[in-house]
Parts: C-alpha cells; structure tokens; sequence
C-alpha cells in the first residue's frame, strides 16, 4: 500500500500541464472575439464529461443497494 501512494504522490508532484486542444480547435479559439465557440467547447467537454460519471455512480448505487438487501 505504501508504495502505491508513493507512486501516486510522485505522479502528482511531477506532472506537466498539457494543453489538450488540437492544433486547429486552438487556432480557431484563439483568433475569436467574442468567446461564444470557446464557451460551447467547453459546454460540450463539460457534457461529455458528465455523462461516464453518472452512468458509474449510478451501476455502484445499484450494486450498494442489491448488496444491502
């Protein structure tokens, strides 16, 4: 156990900050004015995002419960 954590301590202390656009997603978010294609690209990352976590918060509800009866 102790070298798990030591293993995920490090990761954490030593990860980079990478930008996750591709090259032509930045260049057109870059050269807008207004920020509305920003603010929908991030809606929809937002969006796709959400979903997997909810779709496995909700399989574990369902196993918590099935276990407690």
């Amino acid at each position: 156990m102790k070298k798990i954590l030591f293993v995920v301590l490090l990761v954490l202390l030593f990860s980079q900050s990478v930008e996750a656009q591709c090259a032509m997603c930045r260049a057109v978010l870059e050269s807008e004015e207004g920020g509305k294609t920003a603010e929908g690209i991030n809606n929809g990352i937002v969006y796709l995002m959400a979903i997997p976590y909810i779709l496995v918060a909700g399989l574990f509800y369902f196993i918590y419960r099935k276990m407690r009866n």
